[in-house]
């Protein structure tokens, strides 16, 4: 099958390189001239684990290819998916404006029948304005009978195992009226679900719906449990006996029940504020996301808090080595980062920091740029000299078993705060370390052997 997609950051990129490796013909378009070039390169304009390989093999192929010509691509794909960004307005509510400009650029050019196909995150009621835009431009061009229809297919791809979450999905949703694109798009999905048909067809709000549903829903049970993980320090509870405790009921489940510094990301801030923004439009207000986004922007400040209780609150004079920048692993991905935060206030409060991370160094330093009192450095252990503390942030593979005797020795004084309790407390006793992790209360019945 002939597909154009339009847009190559985590999406598009994703998408495009994935339906290539089914052996599809694939032209991937993104009017940004550098990105373009990077992929031309074969380089990678994002960091997603295992993505490289298969955008390799399949341009070399032939069977994926990179442009800016949106002429040429508009004529390739008889299936246009749109997959560009949605960012967040000062308002709250998705900016459309990338989604709606792409379809007006296909509408525009297409001169035979199209399936476009909504990627993006997008509001309720987006596939209507993309249809009743499409069917205005195509008026203008005299050419009103010239056959098209819209779709939504909503994205559940996590940063960090993107490609694993689409070459093996657990559900594809699809939205739409048309029978004949439903079954264009089961075609196309097929090779993804061969043991288990996972191809759900809803109509297209619902499906619009489904994806901020999903997301709102992840964020809750963060922001949740990070509230729960507070309380837990408060009367003397472990957070991840808690956790281990609820997880086990299958109608709990495991998943995205870790006490941390917040939620980040390019997904769940904007997601969580595009769905209140509908829903006030829609005169409903959604109690329970406006607390999770409270409580999601105050967690943030929690480490900092503890290490203000810890060295007081004029740091002046006091370092810290910071591990972790982007977001989550796997990614280097900086958007709404927990980091920023910290950083900032850290800074504001007159304390040096040294922060490392495995792969977001180039992404921090173009968000963070050249600041007074902090220093990026490319060696996780350079970080660690002469600071007063480690403040553990991103939860990399690397700092789950890291030199405990050399880290104590490399700080000023033995202490470590660790955003994501990779640690048990007892243990970062016995090796002489002071350790201040979330939600990690001491009980005062031990667990018995």
């Amino acid at each position: 099958m002939k597909i154009t997609v339009v847009g190559t950051g985590y999406v598009g990129l994703v998408t495009g390189a994935c339906l290539a490796e089914m052996g599809n013909q694939v032209v991937c378009l993104d009017r940004d001239p550098e990105r373009i070039a990077t992929l031309l390169r074969g380089g990678l304009p994002i960091h997603e684990p295992g993505l490289l390989d298969i955008v390799l093999r399949n341009t070399r192929s032939g069977r994926l290819a990179f442009t800016g010509d949106v002429d040429h691509a508009v004529a390739h794909g008889h299936v246009q998916f749109i997959a560009v960004g949605t960012p967040a307005g000062e308002d709250g509510s998705a900016d459309l404006q990338h989604v709606l400009a792409a379809a007006r650029a296909i509408a525009e050019r297409m001169q035979e029948p199209r399936l476009i196909v909504n990627k993006s995150t997008v509001p309720v009621g987006t596939a209507d304005r993309v249809r009743a835009l499409v069917a205005q431009v195509l008026q203008a061009r005299s050419l009103p009978a010239l056959a098209f229809s819209v779709a939504s297919n909503p994205e559940f791809l996590k940063e960090g195992s993107a490609v694993q979450d689409f070459m093996r999905p657990d559900r594809v949703i699809v939205g739409t009226d048309s029978e004949q694109a439903a079954q264009t798009l089961r075609t196309l999905y097929a090779p993804f679900m061969r043991n288990r048909d996972r191809f759900i067809l809803m109509d297209i709000r619902s499906a619009e719906f489904t994806k901020y549903a999903a997301n709102a829903m992840l964020a809750t049970r963060i922001s949740f449990m990070n509230e729960l993980a507070l309380l837990a320090e408060k009367i003397g509870a472990d957070i991840e006996q808690v956790r281990t405790g609820i997880g086990t009921d299958p109608r709990i489940g495991t998943h995205f029940l870790y006490a941390g510094t917040g939620y980040g990301g390019s997904c769940f801030p904007k997601d969580v504020k595009a769905l209140v923004h509908t829903a006030r439009e829609a005169g409903q207000e959604l109690r329970i996301l406006q607390a999770v986004e409270a409580v999601n922007e105050h967690q943030k400040q929690v480490l900092v808090d503890k290490i203000v209780a810890r060295f007081g609150p004029d740091l002046r004079g006091r370092r810290f080595a910071l591990w972790g920048l982007a977001f989550k692993p796997g990614t280097d991905d900086m958007r709404e980062a927990p980091s920023l935060s910290i950083i900032e206030r850290l800074l504001s409060l007159g304390a040096e920091v040294a922060a490392y991370d495995p792969v977001a160094l180039a992404q921090a330093r173009s968000v963070l740029g050249a600041r007074p009192g902090l220093r990026l450095l490319d060696q996780v252990h350079a970080v660690l000299e002469d600071a007063d503390a480690l403040v553990i942030v991103t939860e990399w593979k690397e700092f789950r078993s890291p030199d405990f005797a050399h880290l104590a020795r490399a700080l000023r004084q033995p202490v470590v705060f660790d955003g994501r309790n990779l640690f048990e407390p007892a243990d970062m006793q016995a090796l002489g370390l002071e350790y201040h992790a979330v939600g990690r209360g001491t009980p005062s019945t031990p667990p018995l052997p």
